[in-house]
């Protein structure tokens, strides 16, 4: 099952938090936070604009990106997590 985004909307695998400090203590689950970067997966064409034509997207399949706590539609896909996000939910890409 593959799922395309409509307009100016990105579909983004969520990247887990680290489950052990830098220190080597690891997490409880209920201490995670919920996670606030990903890998976009997949992206619309575009949001249409007033002369019909389409805006470019700003990000591309395999960029990290970061977005709010709790922007986005959560989806399973394959039995994992997703979200799809509007590219204005988006706060920033991950560069390097």
């Amino acid at each position: 099952m593959a799922v395309k985004p409509l307009e100016d909307r990105v579909l983004v695998k969520p990247v887990e938090a680290e489950s052990k400090t830098a220190s080597g203590i690891y997490l409880p689950e209920s201490s995670k936070e919920k996670p606030v970067k990903g890998r976009v997966v997949s992206t619309g064409p575009g949001k249409r604009l007033d002369n019909g034509k389409r805006a470019e997207m700003s990000v591309k399949n395999g960029d990290t990106v970061v977005y709010g706590k709790y922007a986005g539609t959560e989806v399973e896909i394959k039995g994992e997590k997703h979200l799809i996000l509007r590219e204005s939910e988006l706060l920033g890409v991950i560069e390097g």
